[in-house]
C-alpha cells in the first residue's frame, strides 16, 4: 500500500516535470484574463524580488481574499512576537489585500507553481522555519518537499468538507501517505477535524474558525457619508462576491421589483472586480441603467444597478445596504463568508450552495437571521417583504451576530496551538535584537 502511495506521489511530480514546458503559456494566459501580476510573474516561478530577512521566518500560505482576510490577525500576533513573516497567496486580489494590510513584519510573495523545481527554487532562497497554509491548501508537492528539508508544516482554520474528503479518500496518496506529512491541523470544526483524522493527519485540534474574529470590515465615515448621500431617498439592496451566473439572477429580481419599488438600487460587488465592465455590457443589453464605480460614474436618479467592480470596499456597502445576498451560493462556489454582514447588522439572504461554511449558515438559518433563495422571483418577493416592514428587516439584521456570537475565540486558540513552535522563534529573535545590527538588505514588505 506504501508503494502504490508512492507511486501516486511520483505521478504527479512526473507530471509537474512533463507540464514544465506548458506553465509559461498557462500564466501568459492567466495574465491576459487578469489573473496574473504580469510585472511579478517570475515570482510564480519561485524567484524571490525581496532579499530574506535575518532571523526566524514563518511563511503563511492562503489562497485568496477570503482566507487572507480571515489569517490576517493571525499575522499581527506573530509579526508581534518580533518574529517575520512571508505571506503569500495565489490571486492578483488578494495581493492587493496583502499590499495595503500586511503589518510591518510582514511582506508579500506570490506562491509557486506546484512544481518541484519551482517550489525548491523558493525554499532554498527562503528559508523558512515554520510553514503555515490557510484552510484547504493541500499541494503534494510543496507537502513532500517541506518534510524533506523537516520544515514544520501546519493548517490553520483548516476545513475539510464531505465534497473533498469523499475525493480525497478515493485516492490512495491522498491518506496517510500525503495527509501524514502535516505536523498539525487546527481544524475549524469537529466535522473538519474527524475528516481530516480519517485521512491520516496524525494531530487534529478544533480551534475554531478565524473568520469569526476578524474585524468588521473598515470604511471611513467620510466614504460612508459621501455615499449615503448618493444613494439618499433609494431603497438599498447589496449582492456582494457574486459570480458568473449569479449576477443574471439578481438582475432578473431587480427587473421584477423595480416596478413595484421604482426607488430600488441594486449594489453589485463581483467576487473578480476585473470581470466588472463584462458585467456591464451584460446588464446594459439587457436595458439596466449601470454606473461603474471603478470608472467613477455617478450614481443618478436613473441608476438601477450600482457595480462596484473595485476591492476592500464592502464595508462601506454594508453600512449602506440593510439587506445583503452572499454570492457563491447560487452557483456551486460552495458560498463565501457572511460573517462580515452579520457583523454590520445586515440581513442576510444566500442561495442553497453553501458547502464551504455550512456550520456558519446553518446558524444563520437555524435561527430565522438568513434565508435561502432559490431563484429571481423568490429573491424578488422576499425584498419586497422585508423593505415591506422595517421592523422585520432590522429584527432579522440585528441578532445575526448574535447567532455567530458563540463561534469567537478561534485567533485565541490558534495562537496557543502554535506556542510550541512559535516560542523558540519568538525567543531567537530577541536575542537576535540585542546582538549589534548588520548591514541590512532590502527587507520591507512588497508594496
Amino acid at each position: 500500500m506504501s508503494e502504490r502511495r508512492g507511486a501516486a506521489l511520483a505521478a504527479y511530480r512526473l507530471a509537474g516535470y512533463a507540464a514544465l514546458p506548458l506553465v509559461p503559456l498557462l500564466l501568459a494566459y492567466r495574465t491576459t484574463k487578469g489573473k496574473e501580476d504580469r510585472a511579478r510573474r517570475h515570482e510564480r516561478y519561485g524567484r524571490g524580488t525581496l532579499n530574506r530577512p535575518a532571523g526566524a521566518l514563518v511563511w503563511i500560505h492562503a489562497a485568496s481574499v477570503g482566507e487572507t482576510n480571515a489569517v490576517l490577525p493571525l499575522v499581527r500576533r506573530i509579526v508581534e512576537e518580533g518574529v517575520n513573516v512571508l505571506f503569500t497567496t495565489i490571486t492578483v486580489t488578494s495581493a492587493a489585500v496583502a499590499a495595503h494590510r500586511l503589518p510591518r513584519g510582514a511582506f508579500h510573495q506570490y506562491a509557486p507553481v506546484d512544481i518541484a523545481p519551482f517550489v525548491s527554487r523558493f525554499l532554498d532562497h527562503w528559508k523558512p522555519d515554520l510553514a503555515i497554509s490557510v484552510e484547504s491548501e493541500i499541494w503534494p508537492t510543496k507537502m513532500d518537499c517541506l518534510v524533506a528539508r523537516a520544515i514544520p508544516h501546519i493548517f490553520v482554520n483548516a476545513r475539510m468538507s464531505e465534497r473533498s474528503f469523499k475525493r480525497w479518500a478515493k485516492i490512495e496518496a491522498g491518506k496517510s501517505g500525503l495527509f501524514g506529512k502535516v505536523t498539525m491541523s487546527l481544524a475549524q470544526s469537529e466535522g473538519d477535524g474527524e475528516r481530516l483524522s480519517a485521512l491520516g493527519v496524525r494531530r487534529v485540534r478544533v480551534t475554531g474558525n478565524l473568520k469569526f474574529d476578524v474585524p468588521p470590515p473598515h470604511a471611513t465615515p467620510e466614504m460612508v457619508e459621501a455615499m449615503r448621500g448618493a444613494v439618499e431617498g433609494r431603497a438599498v439592496f447589496v449582492a456582494s462576491s457574486t459570480h458568473e451566473g449569479e449576477e443574471e439572477v439578481i438582475a432578473a429580481a431587480h427587473r421584477v421589483l423595480r416596478h413595484r419599488r421604482p426607488e430600488l438600487l441594486t449594489i453589485l460587488v463581483p467576487r473578480h472586480p476585473v470581470r466588472g465592465p463584462a458585467i456591464r455590457d451584460m446588464l446594459v443589453a439587457k436595458g439596466f441603467d449601470v454606473a461603474l464605480r471603478s470608472a467613477g460614474e455617478p450614481i443618478t436618479a436613473a441608476t438601477d444597478i450600482y457595480l462596484a467592480d473595485t476591492l476592500g470596499e464592502l464595508g462601506i456597502f454594508y453600512r449602506l445596504a440593510p439587506i445583503a445576498f452572499i454570492g457563491g451560493t447560487l452557483v456551486p462556489v460552495g458560498g463565501h463568508n457572511p460573517i462580515e454582514a452579520a457583523q454590520l447588522n445586515v440581513a442576510i439572504l444566500h442561495g442553497p450552495h453553501v458547502h464551504n461554511a455550512t456550520d456558519i449558515y446553518a446558524a444563520l438559518d437555524r435561527t430565522g437571521r438568513a434565508e435561502v433563495i432559490r431563484s429571481s422571483e423568490q429573491l424578488a418577493k422576499v425584498l419586497d417583504d422585508l423593505f415591506a416592514d422595517p421592523n422585520a428587516m432590522r429584527r432579522r439584521a440585528t441578532k445575526a451576530a448574535e447567532a455567530l456570537a458563540p463561534f469567537t475565540g478561534a485567533l485565541d486558540a490558534t495562537m496557543r496551538a502554535l506556542v510550541p513552535y512559535l516560542e523558540p522563534l519568538a525567543i531567537a529573535a530577541r536575542l537576535q535584537d540585542r546582538e549589534p545590527p548588520a548591514s541590512a538588505g532590502r527587507t520591507g514588505r512588497s508594496r
